[in-house]
């Protein structure tokens, strides 16, 4: 899979060479250290896990406490001081991230300030959060608690797909061309195709997860899953009744399952079934990875959109 140079020295092994020296006492942050960490609008909790000086700079390899993990520069870190904590929760405050009775941001990953923002934009096509505005009527309530979230872990190469995704869209200016080859559907269909072949039979709880993936997917791409970048584009493509499932690809589904754990958190679905549910989502996952080179665009063409667009979803 290609990538840009700047991902690229983000996940950086042990093994690349580095600029030099490092001047001594140089270093802001220590490996082990609790810091606060931007990652797009939000600021996360994080903790230092390696630290290095390469191509004349200090990078820094965080574990968000959101389970991510990536490298980024001194520029993306402060130092977890009551000070920065209060600005952490004053732009908290700002994206409307709820707290809970701790006092501190759950910063689970799925609900962002994309949500929020999109939610406004187009109502009309947020089904899964009509529902939750339904169901709770407290704004105490108005946050999934992480420990109801559905565990979808997203394989490594995928995750570093999503960064690469990051990229191009929000700070090179690049999108995904147009309709896409294979879709969301031909994806969908592959998949059971290859289920099928391994089962010796296609079974019903397949094609209804599929079924209801490809469902998620049409309702929560206007609303969630694109950035702000790519919204023109969506109405250029998106004509009269036309299924984005049709245009779009692998990498706005990949993105859909980064939303999929509170979005599951609304259906009221058997805990046995859920887990079932859980398992062959991640079988798909799996086999997102195993055919990555076919399913995902190496390179993104060049956008149309404003200098004056941001990056934000």
């Amino acid at each position: 899979m290609g990538t840009s140079n700047t991902v690229k020295d983000e996940f950086a092994t042990d093994g690349d060479d580095t600029s030099g020296d490092p001047p001594s006492n140089s270093s802001l942050f220590s490996e082990g250290e609790k810091v606060l960490a931007y990652h797009g609008p939000r600021i996360y909790e994080a903790k230092v896990q390696k630290a290095e000086y390469r191509k004349k700079e200090w990078r820094y390899f965080v574990h968000y406490l959101v389970s991510w993990d990536e490298w980024v520069g001194m520029d993306r870190l402060m130092k977890h001081t009551e000070e920065n904590v209060e600005k952490q929760q004053a732009l908290d405050k700002k994206q409307g991230v709820e707290k809970n009775k701790s006092g501190r941001s759950t910063q689970a990953k799925p609900k962002s300030s994309t949500e929020t923002k999109l939610e406004k934009e187009d109502p009309k096509n947020n089904a899964a959060k009509g529902k939750k505005r339904k169901t709770n009527s407290g704004v105490e309530k108005d946050n999934v608690s992480v420990e109801k979230l559905v565990k979808i872990q997203i394989p490594s190469t995928l995750k570093k797909q999503l960064v690469d995704d990051w990229e191009f869209v929000t700070q090179q200016n690049k999108l995904v061309k147009l309709p896409r080859s294979p879709n969301v559907d031909g994806i969908l269909a592959k998949y059971l195709e290859y289920r099928t072949k391994k089962d010796g039979t296609m079974a019903d709880s397949i094609g209804e997860i599929l079924k209801g993936l490809r469902s998620y997917f049409d309702k929560a791409l206007p609303v969630i899953l694109l950035y702000k970048k790519e919204r023109q584009q969506y109405h250029d493509v998106v004509l009269d009744n036309i299924s984005p499932s049709t245009i779009y690809g692998a990498e706005h589904l990949l993105r859909l399952f980064v939303k999929l754990p509170e979005l599951l958190a609304y259906v009221n679905i058997e805990e046995e079934t859920l887990n079932r549910m859980q398992q062959k989502l991640l079988d798909f996952l799996k086999f997102l990875q195993k055919n990555q080179s076919m399913f995902f665009l190496s390179a993104y063409e060049g956008s149309k959109v404003s200098e004056g667009s941001t990056g934000k979803r």
